[in-house]
């Protein structure tokens, strides 16, 4: 199971919620980034196994980071989180190279891994 994370989301209480339930989990948070540019630099820098990556960043869209993380060397597994629905991003969410989304409400480490398998 990979293990080490690094979660993208400009809201610092979701981070530190996600960040608690991740590790409860057994799971290695290594970084976090409140914003693409920052979100860019911090995966190359930590190489992290998965990036838990909000869809709506102040500087760029979640999406467009995830297809440039999947362009990168050895890219980090993407799984995408919005508060909002996933139908309301269409089927660019299945063409992003994410490997799914996870709704921030229904956030754990068990759903998160099913997406991992």
């Amino acid at each position: 199971m990979p293990t080490g994370v690094l979660i993208v989301d400009d809201n610092a209480r979701f981070r530190s919620r996600a960040r608690r339930w991740l590790e409860g989990d057994g799971y290695e948070i290594v970084a976090e980034a409140a914003d693409g540019a920052s979100a860019l630099e911090e995966a190359r820098r930590r190489r992290p196994d998965v990036v838990l990556l909000d869809i709506e960043l102040p500087d760029m869209s979640g999406l467009s980071l995830a297809e440039r993380l999947a362009r990168e060397p050895d890219p980090p597994a993407v799984v995408l989180t919005s508060t909002h629905d996933a139908a309301d991003f269409g089927d660019r969410l299945l063409r992003c190279g994410a490997r799914g989304f996870v709704p921030k409400a229904e956030l754990s480490g068990d759903r998160l891994a099913a997406l991992l398998a």
